[in-house]
C-alpha cells in the first residue's frame, strides 16, 4: 500500500515531467508507425527518443536534488541497451 501512495504522490509532485514523457513517447509511437519500413529514418526517431529519455532523466534528477554521476550513467545505460536491443530485435 505504501508504494501505490509513494507512486501517486510522486506523480502527483512531478506532473508536468511524466506528462512531458508520455507526450513524447505517443509522438514517437506515431511517427514510427508513420515512417514504417524505413528503417533509417525508424532508427533516427528511436536514437532521439534514448537522447531525449537521458536528457528527461538528467533534469529529473536535477529538479529533485538527485543527480549523481551513477544517475547519469544508469540512463545512459538503460538507454543504448534499449537502442541496442530494438536495433537488433525489431529493425534488422
Amino acid at each position: 500500500m505504501d508504494l501505490l501512495k509513494h507512486t501517486y504522490a510522486e506523480i502527483s509532485k512531478h506532473m508536468f515531467d511524466y506528462l512531458l514523457f508520455i507526450t513524447v513517447g505517443i509522438f514517437v509511437l506515431l511517427s514510427l508507425n508513420i515512417f514504417r519500413g524505413e528503417r533509417l529514418v525508424e532508427f533516427i526517431i528511436i536514437l532521439a527518443f534514448v537522447s531525449f529519455y537521458i536528457i528527461w532523466g538528467i533534469y529529473h534528477h536535477i529538479i529533485e536534488n538527485s543527480l549523481h554521476f551513477k544517475v547519469v550513467l544508469e540512463y545512459v545505460l538503460i538507454g543504448f541497451t534499449i537502442l541496442f536491443l530494438i536495433k537488433i530485435l525489431v529493425l534488422p
